[in-house]
């Protein structure tokens, strides 16, 4: 996409027409103009200090590829049209993920002249621990997340795969907020556990009598959901009864209360949800063919907490802070968490450190708090098996490299202060990053 324009001053006026904050950026990543959005939710730039794009957005000294990071100005200067990436920028609030649309814009001989930057805040997602739900900053979790601002905008159904505890009720509640139907209802349905009468009463209503139990009409989460999102989870544990009738929903958009003979309409973006593996049920017999391709449009995977591990300090910092915004860990206990492996994801995290906090004596949560709360987790462990368990070379040999990774981004890059926190030289830093 290109746009032929010759006038700072006409484009500068022209970022007045987005919605969303937009900047005006030359090829040289100086910031020349800037929308009433973009101060709204950013602040005020001075542009006579001819600020950087890369200055402004990340506090990086060079362009953002030269710091490790996709650069979309780049990329659009390179393939000559509109390019996005999903970038962690500094904003009033901290740092925010924010989805980024480079627009490049050439005069009538087709040269190449200014950027439009349009800048999309991500709701509910931080890159530092904050008042949002979902923080995050490791690839793992970057890539999963440009996934999600992708789809968000489109009305294709959603199939997010990951293992238990790793947020995909969050995530599907980040795809709604995200869409066009976010002034309408998400309605969620844990399909776990349920009966299969049960399971259709909730989804499609129920008339008067249909069921022992049955004492009143009831309007079903599929009515509820209309012009909003309908998000199934755990859908691989349905029965085989309800699969059909699921498909027929998918497929037709309508329905019947049971025990009712009117035929409904409902429009809704479906989110499915499960930790189960859907090929291997297919193969097996157990879940149908054409559902799964009706609800695997686009399937996410959710990263787990072992694949993430050095968004783990920031995980620590928001979860404690949902507790008692006092609450702190030790150097200490920060490390034996980060050599501590999680089936049970941030979810099994969260529990573990509620009970370190109650096993704590200050708000500073030290390493024997943390550690007695890991011996609790382990139900059948003795303190003498976590001892070895946290002291695994392998262990902590994979899960030092993540925290120093994590301490890196958190100075900037900046060794000397990364070797004086590990408290260890700088020689001995730089050889651990060799190896």
């Amino acid at each position: 996409m290109s746009i032929y324009v010759m006038s700072q001053d006409n484009l500068s006026q022209m970022l007045e027409g987005y919605d969303d904050p937009a900047i005006l950026v030359s090829a040289d990543y100086q910031i020349l103009a800037t929308n009433s959005a973009y101060r709204r939710k950013f602040g005020k730039i001075i542009l006579e200090d001819s600020p950087k794009c890369f200055a402004v957005s990340h506090g990086y000294d060079r362009p953002c590829d030269q710091a490790g990071e996709d650069c979309p100005l780049k990329a659009a200067r390179e393939s000559k049209r509109k390019e996005k990436v999903l970038h962690i920028h500094q904003t009033p609030n901290g740092k925010e993920h924010v989805d980024v649309e480079m627009i490049p814009i050439f005069d009538e001989k087709n040269t190449l002249k200014f950027f439009i930057e349009l800048l999309k805040p991500v709701p509910l997602a931080s890159g530092r621990p904050s008042d949002k739900q979902i923080v995050g900053r490791s690839k793992a979790f970057n890539e999963m997340l440009a996934k999600v601002t992708k789809v968000a905008t489109t009305d294709a159904s959603v199939l997010l795969l990951g293992e238990s505890g790793t947020g995909k009720e969050l995530i599907s509640r980040l795809t709604h907020f995200a869409s066009k139907r976010k002034e309408h209802p998400m309605v969620t349905l844990e399909c776990s556990g349920l009966s299969e009468t049960l399971i259709e009463s909730e989804l499609f209503g129920h008339r008067k009598g249909a069921f022992t139990g049955a004492y009143n009409d009831r309007k079903g989460l599929v009515e509820m959901a209309d012009g909003g999102t309908l998000f199934l989870d755990e859908i691989g544990d349905i029965s085989p009864s309800t699969q059909v009738k699921l498909l027929r929903l998918i497929e037709t958009k309508t329905f019947r209360p049971v025990g009712g003979t009117e035929v409904k309409t409902s429009d809704f973006r479906l989110i499915c949800a499960t930790h189960r593996n859907l090929e291997a049920m297919v193969k097996g017999g157990t879940f149908r063919l054409d559902l799964y391709y009706r609800i695997n449009v686009f399937p996410i995977n959710i990263p787990s907490l072992s694949n993430r591990r050095e968004d783990l300090p920031d995980l620590v910092e928001h979860l404690l802070r949902q507790e008692n915004d006092k609450l702190r860990l030790t150097p200490s206990a920060l490390r034996l968490l980060m050599a501590h492996r999680f089936p049970g994801n941030i979810r099994q995290l969260k529990n573990l450190l509620t009970r370190a906090a109650i096993l704590s004596e200050s708000n500073l949560i030290g390493e024997d708090s943390v550690r007695e709360s890991i011996t609790l987790d382990m139900k059948t462990s003795t303190t003498q098996e976590v001892e070895e368990r946290t002291s695994n070379p392998d262990v902590l040999r994979e899960n030092e490299s993540a925290y120093i990774a994590w301490l890196l981004k958190e100075n900037n890059g900046n060794k000397p202060a990364v070797a004086e926190e590990l408290g260890i030289s700088l020689r001995t830093l730089y050889r651990k990053l060799k190896s």
